[in-house]
């Protein structure tokens, strides 16, 4: 049996839908999984029904994280909110991670998870912490535009085996303080955190930034290890 991957739906307040890439379930089936698409719901009864189900999970990107999770007013510069995703997340963070169930966050997948964890974020680049490197880019996305590097000593790295990487970026929030239990996988060229995990978990990584639109070896290597992780109970 493939392992099923539950994916966060995005939101889509305007037309008053969800939808979804097709770049992340596309990702999910190449690397030997099942990928699903959860329901937009905080009825936790709802949500923990189709969470057993899975056997892991992909955060995905999609609206600003609330600052009020972490204590903080919302700035001007922040962008619109999800109330509903933010306590659907933060339910799903916690049953997760207490049946050690593989995770897989991908740029506000890294932010949710740090904030899951105590942390707390830059709400915008550009006002609160400028820099000329472009975390913000244009269409296309599958393309590079700045480099981050692996700590050596990262389970990420365990997984990509390269200590530099080219990525994308398409985010105006970041990782600011670190989350309680989180190690540092990988930052920036001008020093924002790129990757955060969980080393005591089965598999818990998350990025900031977008490998489901890339079509290189590191992508494909952090998306098999996700999917690998459900045979192997480890990296």
């Amino acid at each position: 049996m493939k392992p099923i991957i539950g994916i966060v739906p995005l939101v889509d307040k305007q037309k008053n839908s969800l939808w979804m890439l097709p770049a992340y379930f596309e990702k999910i089936q190449q690397s030997g999984g099942v990928p699903i698409m959860l329901p937009l719901t905080s009825e936790f009864s709802v949500l923990n029904q189709a969470m057993h189900i899975c056997d892991g999970f992909l955060l995905t990107g999609g609206q600003d994280v609330s600052p009020h999770l972490y204590d903080e007013e919302i700035l001007p510069e922040c962008g619109k909110c999800c109330e509903i995703r933010d306590r659907m997340e933060m339910h799903l963070l916690r049953t997760a991670l207490e049946e050690d169930k593989p995770i897989l966050g991908i740029c506000r997948g890294i932010q949710i998870l740090n904030v899951f964890c105590g942390g707390t974020l830059w709400q915008d680049i550009p006002s609160q912490h400028p820099t000329e490197v472009d975390h913000h880019m244009t269409a296309p996305y599958d393309r590079y535009v700045h480099e981050v590097s692996i700590l050596s000593d990262a389970s990420l790295y365990s997984i990509l085996n390269c200590e530099k990487l080219k990525v994308n970026s398409y985010h105006h929030q970041a990782v600011r303080t670190l989350g309680n239990g989180l190690q540092i996988t990988a930052v920036s060229e001008d020093g924002f955190i790129e990757g955060i995990a969980i080393s005591e978990k089965r598999f818990v990584q998350a990025v900031q930034w977008h490998p489901e639109l890339l079509s290189d070896k590191a992508s494909e290597k952090l998306f098999s290890a996700l999917i690998q992780s459900f045979y192997t109970g480890s990296l």
